[in-house]
């Protein structure tokens, strides 16, 4: 066996191998994590991409020919006998076919979406100038091919006729500001009177409870019933202007035809958004892209999660997030201070410490059950029970909501913050408070003007921690506050603004909803990426903001100390 040499003795003894061994680890660790973004980001992303719109004719398993329209979405080989199983012939001396799956949309006419065809019997891929996708608010898109401009059942605008396609998206600009406006009235106005409509309800539920009657009790009607018919009187004015806007909303219409040949109407109020992309330079498609990316970020959800955007989910998360570090800091930061500075060392202290070790290793589930058990059903109801008697049976706090579900992550990452915090204040050198001490402050003094100022960049890596766990977790959530859906945004200009007993919606639950209970796979499939890289940038973000703040204050404590 040959020996090492001296200098490969000394170079091993060094520890150099392993400073390298480490760095090609981290090397790797980082390739792969990009890696992984970047295959997320260009299956994700890629979907806002306007697609070209493509146009054939396939001979079907009957020997008829048919025309297709839409987007190519991507295509595999299968085997041969795969395409027999499902009823087609083909040729004994051929062992793989290639097979496209094609975006049709058009659901309320043909009734399907996605549609695999095969290569065999496919002609020419065609791309007519004409041809345009609409990206309707029910029902998916549709690709076809404009006809007419229509107002009030009359024709205005064909197509070839001078001006058409201004005539068109004039139409449709109009048709988005009036659903603004209907929308704005809807949420804000209506929203408004139907939250003091409730309020006087609950008023003189109150008032019933507190045994009022006789006199009192009619002079307290007599009031709700003027501040009522006040409000009736508001809304009335409110609906009827609705209803002229959504009139006039109504009144344009677009004849469309499918590439098959059949007619159709879509009322430009139905419509978010009608593009020509066999036509648009690449300039467009990036103008189009963002619009279309902005949209995702900022819309609501539609079409059961599969189109439209993510905006209350990502409001959600980051509000719960902010709650929840709201709560768990100070509770965090007492209970390690409690441990280190305060507690009498023993083993009634070491069995409290390896509790709390344990409990940063119990499965986030088991947190929302309590959640829902603990927080939920018993505080919940007994604050109900206390302080909202009047809306009974109908459950105020005793119902799942963002309150609960931020305590519940509180309660989760609470191990974490406590851990960090005592390690910070245990490498506080002993002569820093020595010194605080010869100088005549007190205990307390030193502990809060001395000791914890220096621990507050561990106190904020505790915090960090907390975040990048409580932002990505799903299971205790689904049971303590988070829903499919909750377009309704838990801050609003209604008293006391932030509704911390709302239900709220979550990217992470947001993810698991449209990846594994969306009823068109297809069309979720790309949302699932967005989303999830949405998630991750989101994390990074608050976790770079956490980071920044903890540098600050470790800076201006060392040149404190120095």
């Amino acid at each position: 066996m040959k020996k090492l040499s001296s200098k490969q003795t000394s170079w091993f003894q060094s520890g150099s191998p392993w400073v390298w061994l480490n760095g090609g680890a981290v090397t790797l660790c980082m390739i792969m994590v990009i890696g992984l973004l970047g295959l997320i980001a260009v299956r994700g992303f890629g979907h806002f991409w306007p697609a070209d719109i493509l146009q054939t004719s396939i001979t079907d398993r009957a020997g008829q020919k048919q025309i297709v329209m839409g987007e190519f979405v991507r295509d595999e080989i299968i085997t041969a006998a795969v395409a027999r199983d499902g009823g087609y012939e083909v040729p004994a001396d051929t062992e793989v076919i290639t097979r496209h799956l094609f975006k049709l949309g058009n659901r309320d006419i043909s009734g399907r979406d996605f549609v695999w065809f095969l290569d065999m019997g496919m002609d020419e891929w065609q791309y007519p100038a004409d041809a345009i996708a609409i990206e309707r608010r029910e029902w998916g898109n549709f690709y076809g091919f404009p006809v007419a401009v229509q107002e009030g059942g009359a024709v205005v605008s064909k197509l070839g006729d001078e001006g058409f396609w201004q005539e068109l998206d004039s139409r449709l600009r109009r048709a988005l500001e009036l659903h603004q406006q209907v929308s704005r009235i809807e949420r804000v106005d209506i929203g408004r009177i139907n939250k003091h409509m409730d309020d006087l309800r609950l008023e003189r539920r109150r008032l019933e409870l507190d045994g009022i009657k006789g006199e009192a009790m009619a002079l307290a009607d007599a009031d709700m019933s003027e501040r009522r018919a006040a409000l009736e009187a508001e809304y009335a004015i409110i609906k009827t202007r609705r209803d002229d806007i959504l009139a006039q909303a109504t009144r344009d219409k677009l004849q469309v035809r499918t590439g098959s040949g059949k007619e159709a109407v879509i009322g430009f109020d139905h419509i978010v958004r009608i593009t020509r992309p066999n036509e648009m330079s690449v300039l467009d498609k990036l103008v189009q892209y963002g619009d279309r990316f902005w949209e995702f970020l900022t819309d609501e959800p539609r079409e059961a999660n599969t189109e439209g955007g993510i905006f209350p989910a990502i409001f959600g998360t980051v509000t719960m997030v902010i709650v929840m570090s709201i709560m768990v800091t100070p509770l965090g930061v007492l209970a390690a201070i409690y441990l280190r500075e305060y507690a009498k060392q023993g083993t009634i202290l070491k069995i409290i410490r390896i509790s709390v070790y344990n409990l940063a290793g119990v499965p986030s589930i088991v947190y929302g059950v309590f959640g829902l058990g603990f927080f939920v059903y018993i505080l919940g109801g007994s604050i109900d029970q206390l302080f909202y008697p009047e809306s009974l049976p109908s459950p105020t706090f005793g119902t799942p909501g963002l309150f609960w579900a931020s305590l519940t992550l509180a309660l989760m990452t609470l191990p974490v913050v406590i851990v960090s915090t005592e390690e910070g204040l245990s490498r506080i050198p002993s002569t820093i408070r020595q010194g605080s001490l010869a100088l005549g402050a007190t205990k307390a003094e030193t502990l809060w003007k001395v000791v914890v100022p220096l621990a507050t960049p561990a106190m904020m890596t505790g915090l960090i921690l907390a975040i990048a766990r409580a932002a990505g977790e799903v299971a205790p959530l689904m049971l303590v506050g988070v829903v499919k859906l909750a377009p309704a945004l838990p801050v609003d200009g209604n008293y006391p603004y932030l509704h911390l007993d709302q239900k709220i919606m979550h990217l992470g639950f947001h993810i698991y909803d449209v990846g594994f209970q969306s009823p068109n796979v297809e069309a979720a499939r790309p949302l699932v990426y967005a989303t999830s890289l949405i998630l991750v940038l989101l994390i990074i973000v608050l976790n770079i903001a956490a980071i920044k703040i903890r540098n600050n204050l470790r800076e201006k404590y060392r040149g404190a100390s120095d």
